[in-house]
C-alpha cells in the first residue's frame, strides 16, 4: 500500500527561510574571518584557541616591555662603560706626566709645571667619576649611592670616600644593573689592594734614601695601619769600609714598635738595598746611595734619624693628590724619584682595577645583546603560537567564502522559483 506524505506549504517556506538565514549567517561569518584575517573574532568561536592566543599575547606583551626596560638599562651601561674609557685615558695621561717627572734634568720649577698639569687632570677625574645617566642618576653608585658618590678631597682622614654601598649589582635573566660598582674601580681597600705610599725624610742633604712601591704579599695579614721606619744605631760595621744600621718598624696607629732589626756590614761606598718584611702582609726594599763629600769619605746612607712613613693610599684620587704635592714639591731629584715611584706603583694598582670594570662593563653590553636576540627568537615563536591559535588560513577561508556564496545564491534562486507555488494554483 502506497503512502503519501504531504508537507504544507507554510512549513516548507519556513524551512526554507530558516536554511536561507543560517546560509546568510555563515556567509557573513566567513566575510568577517576574512576581513579581520583571524579564525577566532571572539572568544565563543574557540575558546580553547582564544585562551592559548591570548596567553601567548600576554608573553609578548612582556618580552616587549623587558625589552623596553633593557634598552634603557643598556643605554646606561654603554655611558658608565664610556666614562670609564674616558677615566682610564685621563690617569694613562697623568701616569706618563708623572714618568716625565723623574727625569733628573727638570728644575724644581718644571716639576712645579708637571705638578699643576697633573693638577688639572685629577680635577677632570673627580668630575667625570660622578655623571650621571639620563635619569639623573650615577653612573659609578654601586648598589646605591649618593647623587654624588665621590667625595673629597677631605681634611680628614681617609682623604676620599665613596658615599653609597659599594659592589656590584647582578642582572637577571633579562635585564642588566643599572650602574657599575665605581667604589671597587677607584677606592683602595688595604685588606683588598696592598695600595700604600712611602714617604721619606733625611736626616741631612748629603745622602739619598729610596724605596720602591709597597707590596702586598699577603692581603689577609694587612692592617691598613700606618707605618713608621726610623734608622739608629749608624755606624762603621766589624770590618773596614762598611756600615752597620739598625731599624725599627712602629705602628703609630696602634703606637706598639718592633724589637730593632739590625741591618749587618755594608759596603759604604755603595748603594745599599735593604728588605723591610717586618711590616704583616707586605715588603719593600729600602735603597740607601751614599754621597762621595770633598774629601774623598762618602756620607752615610741610611744616617741617623732618617725615617720613613707608611700611610694607606685610599683611591686613585689620593695616589693623584700625594703625586701632585711629592712632584711639586720635591728640590732635588731624589725626591723626585721617590715621589715617582710610590705614585707609579698605586696608579698600576688603580689602573688594573679600571680595566678590570672597564672589561666587566663590555661583559654587560655583550650580555645585553645576547638577551636582545634570546629575546627576538622569543617574541618570533610567541607570536607563531597567537597566529595558530587564532589567525585565518587565507586560502582555505577565500575557499569556503566562496562555496558558501555560490550554495547561497543557488538556495535563493531555487527559493525564488518555488516561493510563489502552491496547490491552491492548480485546484479548481
Amino acid at each position: 500500500m502506497a503512502n503519501f506524505y504531504r508537507t504544507s506549504t507554510a512549513n516548507m517556506y519556513d524551512n526554507a527561510l530558516r536554511n536561507l538565514g543560517n546560509r546568510q549567517t555563515a556567509l557573513s561569518n566567513l566575510q568577517e574571518n576574512l576581513t579581520s584575517g583571524k579564525r577566532v573574532v571572539r572568544a565563543s568561536d574557540d575558546p580553547v584557541a582564544a585562551a592559548q592566543a591570548e596567553r601567548a599575547m600576554t608573553r609578548l606583551s612582556r618580552v616587549q616591555t623587558d625589552q623596553r626596560a633593557l634598552e634603557n638599562q643598556r643605554n646606561s651601561i654603554a655611558q658608565a662603560e664610556s666614562t670609564m674609557g674616558e677615566a682610564v685615558d685621563l690617569v694613562q695621561e697623568a701616569r706618563q706626566l708623572i714618568v716625565s717627572a723623574g727625569n733628573g734634568s727638570l728644575t724644581p720649577n718644571d716639576r712645579k709645571t708637571i705638578a699643576n698639569q697633573l693638577q688639572g687632570l685629577r680635577e677632570q677625574l673627580s668630575s667625570m667619576v660622578n655623571r650621571k645617566d639620563s635619569n639623573g642618576m650615577p653612573l659609578l653608585g654601586a648598589l646605591g649611592s649618593a647623587l654624588t658618590p665621590f667625595l673629597g678631597p677631605q681634611s680628614g682622614s681617609p682623604d676620599y670616600t665613596f658615599s653609597g654601598l659599594p659592589g656590584q649589582g647582578s642582572g637577571t635573566d633579562n635585564s642588566l644593573p643599572l650602574s657599575l660598582d665605581g667604589e671597587s674601580a677607584f677606592m683602595f681597600v688595604p685588606q683588598r689592594d696592598g695600595a700604600y705610599n712611602a714617604a721619606v725624610t733625611t736626616s741631612s742633604t748629603d745622602h739619598l734614601l729610596t724605596t720602591d712601591g709597597i707590596k702586598p704579599t699577603d692581603t689577609s695579614l694587612i692592617t691598613g695601619n700606618n707605618y713608621q721606619i726610623v734608622f739608629s744605631g749608624v755606624g762603621p760595621g766589624a770590618t773596614a769600609g762598611t756600615t752597620t744600621a739598625t731599624y725599627t718598624i712602629t705602628n703609630t696607629t696602634t703606637g706598639v714598635s718592633s724589637a730593632p732589626v739590625t741591618v749587618p756590614d755594608f759596603p759604604s761606598d755603595k748603594p745599599v738595598s735593604i728588605g723591610v718584611t717586618g711590616i704583616p702582609g707586605m715588603s719593600f726594599n729600602i735603597t740607601g746611595t751614599p754621597v762621595k763629600k770633598v774629601d774623598g769619605t762618602y756620607s752615610l746612607s741610611p744616617a741617623n734619624g732618617d725615617s720613613i712613613s707608611l700611610q694607606p693610599s685610599a683611591s686613585i684620587f689620593s695616589t693623584l693628590d700625594s703625586a701632585i704635592r711629592d712632584i711639586g714639591s720635591a728640590t732635588t731629584s731624589g725626591a723626585a724619584s721617590q715621589a715617582v715611584g710610590q705614585a707609579l706603583n698605586n696608579i698600576d694598582i688603580g689602573m688594573e682595577r679600571m680595566h678590570n670594570m672597564r672589561g666587566y662593563a663590555g661583559e654587560l653590553l655583550n650580555r645585553a645583546d645576547r638577551i636582545t636576540g634570546d629575546q627576538d627568537k622569543r617574541a618570533v615563536q610567541l607570536e607563531a603560537d597567537r597566529s595558530r591559535a587564532e589567525d585565518l588560513d587565507m586560502i582555505k577561508g577565500i575557499s569556503d567564502f566562496q562555496n558558501n556564496q555560490v550554495g547561497y545564491e543557488a538556495a535563493l534562486k531555487s527559493y525564488a522559483q518555488v516561493q510563489k507555488l502552491s496547490l491552491f494554483n492548480y485546484i479548481g
